[in-house]
């Protein structure tokens, strides 16, 4: 890369770069800084939710069954570490029953989730 150095009381003020090498450098600079994130995100201790998860519950599905599917359990397993009928699961899940705050307490604690992220969002 050349660069013409302009110099104001002996010392350097600007560099004049040819226009495809500014081009470069700030397309280094935009992957640098996506790197830096990226490795900040992994450093971080925040909990991350995967995109399937993510739009699933955009998308208006149960969050409920979305977050069993996503930890691999079948409604009897859920059910009965949360202390309740399968039976009553598949009505929660299927939006027949919303479930009392001890159930979706349960439920949540079994997940391994907060308990508002069993609501369905009203928006």
């Amino acid at each position: 890369m050349k660069a013409q150095i302009i110099e104001k009381n002996s010392e350097p003020e600007w560099a004049v770069v040819p226009y495809a090498d500014y081009l470069r450098l700030v397309e280094a600079m935009e992957m640098l800084e996506d790197i830096v994130a990226f490795d900040a995100a992994l450093a971080s201790e925040e909990e991350t939710v995967p995109h399937r998860v993510v739009k699933r519950l955009v998308e208006g599905e149960n969050p409920v069954r979305v977050w069993r599917e996503h930890s691999g359990w079948t409604q009897q397993q859920l059910a009965e570490q949360a202390g309740i009928k399968t039976a009553y699961l598949s009505q929660i899940e299927g939006g027949k029953r919303t479930g009392s705050a001890r159930v979706l307490a349960a439920l949540a604690r079994a997940l391994g989730v907060e308990i508002e992220d069993l609501l369905e969002n009203e928006d």
